[in-house]
């Protein structure tokens, strides 16, 4: 009865902090792995009466078998006899066969809330890590905006810079063309102007 009462409270749904906080109380504390150590070496005793009641029920088995091969030896005392004997070899083998299926059920699922409660504890500090590098890579990703405009303001700023000397190229240019038409047509007309004087 004590099993199923830990089984129950074992798998019924609580908190996850209670949860947590229970198991690792029942896995850390060295009371109870001294009370552990002692359903171990009880464990063991009760394997032995399994073992003994499984024993016994063969043995009432056969001698059953072998009272309904006598028919003449058969009466309402030695019936009645052999029923008690066969319900109680019975009753031992399911007390005990339940003990011992209920006990090793019970350290199996012990074991796997435990797994659990140390992934979900694992999975809470990844997403703990994961909103940190989000938070991060919002940071990170204002600074590549920030990056992005200075580049583009860069490449405009580059842009005009290559637009200005163009215009500078062009008007030296023209102004090379203007003075060379301007001398072909003073030399045409024949007016030739000193520069010092005008």
């Amino acid at each position: 009865m004590s099993e199923l009462a830990l089984f129950a409270t074992m798998v019924c749904p609580m908190p996850f902090t209670l949860r947590k906080r229970m198991f690792h109380f029942l896995s850390e504390n060295p009371v109870v792995a001294k009370v552990q150590y002692g359903l171990k070496i009880t464990f063991i005793f009760v394997a032995v009466l399994f073992v003994d009641a499984v024993q016994r029920m063969v043995r009432i088995a056969q001698e059953g078998a072998a009272a309904k091969a006598k028919p003449d030896m058969v009466d309402a005392r030695t019936e009645t006899n052999y029923a008690a004997r066969r319900f109680y070899a019975q009753r031992n083998l399911y007390l005990t066969g339940a003990t011992l299926f209920l006990s090793l059920l019970l350290a199996r699922v012990f074991y796997i809330v435990l797994d659990f409660i140390h992934v979900q504890e694992n999975y809470t500090t990844l997403q703990t890590k994961v909103a940190k590098q989000s938070g991060a890579s919002g940071e990170n990703e204002e600074l590549r905006k920030q990056i992005t405009e200075l580049e583009a303001q860069l490449k405009l700023s580059q842009g005009k810079d290559r637009d200005f000397e163009t215009l500078k190229k062009q008007a030296n240019q023209q102004n090379a063309e203007y003075n060379r038409l301007a001398d072909e047509h003073n030399k045409a007309t024949g007016s030739v102007s000193s520069k010092k004087a005008d």
